[in-house]
């Protein structure tokens, strides 16, 4: 018989099933709480940090780009718009609607630069202005998204043309050594002309950017560090960089300063006489690197023999073996060997005598101090050939002076092109 209408039904639930019901709400209650406040976090921390950097980039009069404007200048970050990647994350070619280019490099998500780097890049290259320095044009920082927006370069960096054996045919030698005094006094600007002192720390030729005349511009101040009064240098535990460019004491022990940058620009030089990456040259002949077989070719008054063969047609002798001489005299093994850049524009643009160049850095003694090191391109890498490759040569050196009469050193003379 059912109950009659107006009577209360009462159920009896057994007592473990009315826990797990409680248990469940208090869970998803706490789900939903943890969901809030990461929010809310993450919306205070985009909100200070706009605040800080609308604070910085007002005292310095660098825009602010709303992301809708870069979403459609860059046709939502469309693949066909990309134009590489770093360590920083991806880079796009986007239009803005009065028609200028710009490219915007936008800080991937699992990038191990972060925002200390992103901050240092906007502050540091917003103070600089100089034509062989690359410029940025604003920021962005909405939601997770973290962007920089500069000026495009239509030949995108110097390592896309150089190591490409069909582009490098671009690269006459006109052109190479005017990019060569570009870089020389881009970074005589950032070390001693600019109001901050710069040292860049991450040098090389992808950092090194191509306008539609070829002129030179340095890109990338994620990694640098800047100095006033007669600071010139300093050190660190966390080494950053890119290996085959990087000097011997700061990939050691961590110091850095502006010779770091001369070493580092010494190495591209090399790379722009010669058409060939420092880093995984090995000499068929004589297994060194790019920097030993510059060496034991200047040794033997034979250094145009490192020129690439398109440019050799072009080349004005004198220029290549200065240029290569004034490299030589950048990657020397101590940093008070090597010159300052405003003494390297100045040997690059002068017919003078120029000082002996002493042995490059090819091998360390204490071996035993080197161990990986962070790198904007490579992390936890095995030891560079900069330093692998030096005990070939230091047994070359030992057999030189056991067998004078066999010489590996006095190879073949082959007729220059």
């Amino acid at each position: 018989m059912s109950p009659g209408p107006g009577h209360d039904i009462y159920i009896r639930l057994a007592a473990s099933e009315s826990r797990g019901k409680k248990r469940q709400v208090v869970i998803v209650t706490l789900c939903l709480m943890v969901g809030v406040i990461l929010v809310c976090l993450s919306l205070l921390l985009s909100f200070q940090m706009r605040k800080r950097m609308n604070h910085q980039s007002s005292e310095i009069e660098l825009p602010q780009f709303d992301l809708s404007i870069i979403v459609k200048a860059t046709n939502d970050f469309s693949m066909d718009n990309k134009l590489g990647e770093g360590g920083f994350g991806p880079v796009y070619k986007g239009v803005l609607d009065e028609g200028q280019e710009i490219a915007v490099k936008r800080m991937s998500k699992t990038s191990h630069q972060g925002v200390d780097e992103f901050k240092n890049e906007v502050i540091c290259i917003a103070k600089l202005q100089h034509r062989n320095l690359v410029k940025l044009l604003g920021w962005c920082v909405q939601g997770t998204e973290k962007m920089l927006v500069y000026e495009y370069m239509t030949n995108k960096s110097l390592d896309l043309i150089l190591f490409n054996p069909t582009r490098s045919l671009l690269l006459d030698w006109p052109r190479r050594f005017n990019i060569i005094n570009g870089i020389a006094r881009g970074l005589m600007y950032l070390h001693q002309d600019s109001r901050l002192r710069v040292i860049h720390r991450d040098l090389k030729a992808s950092n090194i950017l191509l306008d539609c005349d070829m002129n030179p511009k340095i890109s990338d101040f994620g990694l640098a560090r800047t100095f006033g009064g007669n600071e010139t240098g300093g050190n660190t535990s966390r080494v950053v960089g890119t290996y085959g460019y990087m000097s011997p004491e700061y990939a050691v022990d961590g110091m850095f300063s502006v010779k770091s940058d001369v070493f580092s620009f010494g190495v591209i030089v090399l790379e722009i006489v010669s058409g060939k990456r420092n880093r995984g040259f090995v000499h068929s002949d004589h297994r060194l690197n790019l920097l030993g077989h510059a060496w034991m070719l200047y040794e033997e008054d034979r250094s145009i023999e490192l020129v690439e063969p398109c440019a050799k047609k072009s080349c004005d002798i004198s220029e290549v073996t200065r240029s290569i001489h004034v490299g030589l005299l950048c990657v020397q093994q101590h940093p008070e060997d090597r010159p300052s850049m405003s003494s390297v524009v100045m040997m690059l643009s002068n017919g003078g005598a120029l000082p002996e160049a002493k042995h490059p850095d090819l091998f360390h003694k204490n071996k035993s101090s080197l161990v990986s090191v962070s790198s904007s391109n490579h992390i936890n890498q095995p030891l560079p050939p900069l330093v692998m490759n030096g005990f070939a040569y230091a047994m070359q050196l030992l057999k030189v002076k056991k067998d004078t009469k066999k010489s590996i050193f006095k190879p073949e003379i082959n007729s220059v092109g």
